[in-house]
């Protein structure tokens, strides 16, 4: 789960999404494109009555932002004319070719211009204008007036789109320069309009520099804003202050004290959205330490009555979300598709403009990422793809949230590569999860070393994943790591060593209440007792860790437990009698059945093999030899495009 708090910057030009600028001095410049909208006015005015009820409606809402936003190219205004009213586009048509012009914006315009940016960026990123083409107009609207301060802001705020480090440092320090050389903050709050300006400056500095991760200098700029908004008593400024307090000692060591403080000063100072913000955080922290999920969402619950109250669409967003992931984290992956599905079905509170999807933020990235891995985790290979489609042209390469469906994209592919025996795919595809996420990229280059049967590199590999990430508190990360070093010492016929790492992922999967994590690990502890021989007692406690992972787990994972429970009743069958074994041999098969059916849904060839001779075995020993051909057959098909490596531990049922 992202932090909550890292798009928590205070933005002192908008408010709502609408940019309060001021721009003075700057005359209309008469255009041809200006020349070309009076045109259009003048044959609107003649064909008034002729026009249709829907087409006048449509030009009407067409005309505003046409006066109001800056110049366009011939063509792209005709088209939008002809979307409109086809027939008055010939109208507006000086000559032939385009004609530009150099001028600048009129104050109006420039107002309109940034204000429409700004909301785009924060609502319909997709829809403003691409960085590149944002930039050359700023830099045009600069050229003319340099002290345009907000200008400056949107600069900023378009070179946090590219991650441009040094850009939007520069454009930043500029923003605050000419906010206070031009007086503009001092006209409007007196002689506290300079101060505010500095602290703001630190804060957003700061902020910049957190969203880095240059965190050294993140905390100096911190403690400068604090000192100054300490000076003039800002309280506001202090909370905001507290709050990356909080991020940057996170980043160090949990501070659940800090974080409380900040929630009950923000809700004293009527600051809900940064109180929300705080619980959201305070949620988060305390899902990674393991507390229990009914308190979770209860105090999730608090935080939701705050975003009805104040109509706070953004964080309504957030907190559901929030729940998606919580649900994730603890595997009741139904949960999570349900509070998924409830995001994506809300309509937004926030009024903006006609044609803006208010949900191109974070949040649905977020959702939309998680309902693509649960339809992949349920061999809905298609479906995946889609989402994957639908989010990469919600939110192309270039946009900010970019990185999560990234990561997934990914991350889906790995899997089905591996499925598929294709570890050569796989491999390639760990550089690319590794520049997105390095923990995540160094625990699959483990995993794919030990398909290739390279047993030791993975054991140094997985070895040191698992200091770093007990040392940074990876909870669920360690587990798995845990779980495949068992799998490990599976393989090296090292049974014995595999068992107490196996109670140390127990005991931290039930402390940290990660239900699905603690009922593998049952599954995994089940394996050793049936490689060990005692099948009966690996039998009994399949019981109580399989109905968890049929309610909720991946398909792989439904497989490869029904694989399990076939095992063990055939090893346990060994001591019945001859009727009663017939009985467990064939309740065998079904239950193998069952687990073709989910490999076959993830195409997991390997699984498939080893199913497909365990089936053969059996129904040799039960004399159906027609079955036992055929499923001899199939093997030898799926044998001969995935060649065995490593120890076959099935053939410890022999």
């Amino acid at each position: 789960m992202a932090s909550v708090h890292e798009s928590l910057y205070f933005n002192p030009m908008m408010t709502n999404g609408v940019v309060h600028a001021n721009v003075f001095g700057i005359k209309d410049w008469v255009t041809p494109y200006k020349m070309a909208l009076l045109v259009l006015l003048s044959e609107l005015g003649r064909a008034g009555a002729q026009l249709g009820l829907l087409e006048r409606r449509r030009l009407n809402r067409l005309l505003l932002p046409l006066l109001q936003g800056p110049d366009m190219p011939l063509s792209r205004l005709l088209k939008a004319i002809e979307e409109s009213c086809s027939h008055l586009a010939s109208s507006v048509h000086i000559r032939e070719e385009e004609i530009s012009c150099s001028g600048p914006l009129s104050q109006k315009q420039a107002e309109y211009f940034l204000s429409q940016q700004a909301s785009l960026l924060k609502n319909d990123e997709t829809k403003a204008l691409t960085p590149a083409s944002l930039q050359k107009e700023l830099n045009n609207l600069l050229k003319f007036n340099p002290d345009f301060a907000e200008a400056h802001y949107l600069s900023y705020l378009n070179s946090l789109r590219v991650q441009d480090v040094f850009s939007s440092t520069h454009s930043l320090l500029h923003y605050f320069d000419r906010l206070i050389l031009t007086g503009a903050e001092s006209k409007s709050n007196g002689d506290e309009g300079y101060g505010r300006s500095l602290r703001y400056a630190a804060l957003n500095l700061a902020a910049l520099h957190c969203r880095f991760g240059h965190y050294q200098q993140a905390e100096l700029a911190l403690q400068e804003a604090i000192r100054i908004a300490q000076e003039s008593n800002d309280h506001v400024c202090l909370q905001h202050c507290l709050s990356w307090l909080y991020i940057l000692e996170q980043k160090i060591f949990d501070s659940c004290v800090l974080l409380e403080h900040s929630v009950n000063k923000s809700l004293h100072f009527g600051l809900p959205y940064l109180a929300s913000l705080g619980i959201q955080s305070l949620v988060q922290q305390r899902a990674f330490a393991g507390k229990a999920a009914n308190k979770l969402m209860d105090a999730l619950k608090d935080s939701d009555l705050l975003h009805w109250k104040h109509s706070l669409s953004e964080l309504i967003d957030i907190s559901i979300a929030q729940k998606t992931a919580i649900w994730r984290l603890y595997g009741r992956s139904a949960m999570a598709l349900q509070q998924a599905q409830t995001l994506l079905s809300m309509n937004s509170l926030e009024a903006v403009n006609v044609g803006v999807q208010q949900n191109n933020t974070e949040s649905f990235a977020v959702v939309l990422c998680h309902l693509a891995e649960l339809h992949a985790e349920q061999g809905y290979f298609a479906a995946a793809s889609e989402i994957l489609k639908h989010l990469k042209e919600r939110f192309p390469p270039n946009s900010q949230h970019a990185q999560l469906w990234m990561l997934f994209d990914q991350k889906i592919q790995f899997e089905r590569a591996m499925n598929d025996g294709r570890y050569h795919i796989a491999d390639s595809l760990v550089a690319g999860i590794t520049a997105l996420n390095s923990i995540e990229g160094v625990y699959r280059k483990a995993i794919v070393l030990k398909a290739q049967n390279q047993m030791s590199e993975a054991h140094k590999l997985l070895q040191k994943l698992l200091i770093h990430c007990q040392k940074i508190k990876n909870t669920e990360m360690v587990i798995s790591v845990l779980l495949s070093i068992a799998e490990l010492y599976w393989r090296s016929s090292c049974h014995t060593i595999a068992l107490p790492v196996l109670l140390q992922a127990l005991a931290l999967s039930r402390e940290y209440s990660l239900q699905y994590l603690a009922s593998e690990t049952v599954l995994n502890l089940a394996f050793s007792q049936l490689i060990l021989g005692i099948p009966e007692q690996a039998l009994n406690i399949l019981h109580t860790a399989i109905e968890p992972v049929l309610a909720h787990g991946a398909v792989l994972d439904k497989g490869c437990a029904m694989f399990l429970v076939a095992k063990c009743q055939v090893a346990s069958a060994a001591s019945y009698t001859p009727q009663k074994k017939i009985e467990a041999l064939e309740s065998a098969i079904l239950n193998l059945n069952e687990a073709k059916t989910y490999f076959a849904k993830v195409d997991s060839k390997e699984q498939l093999r080893d199913v497909l001779y365990f089936q053969a075995r059996l129904f040799h020993a039960l004399g159906k030899t027609h079955e036992r051909n055929k499923c001899a057959m199939l093997f030898r098909q799926l044998h001969q495009e995935l060649p065995a490596h490593g120890v076959p531990l099935i053939n410890a049922f022999k």
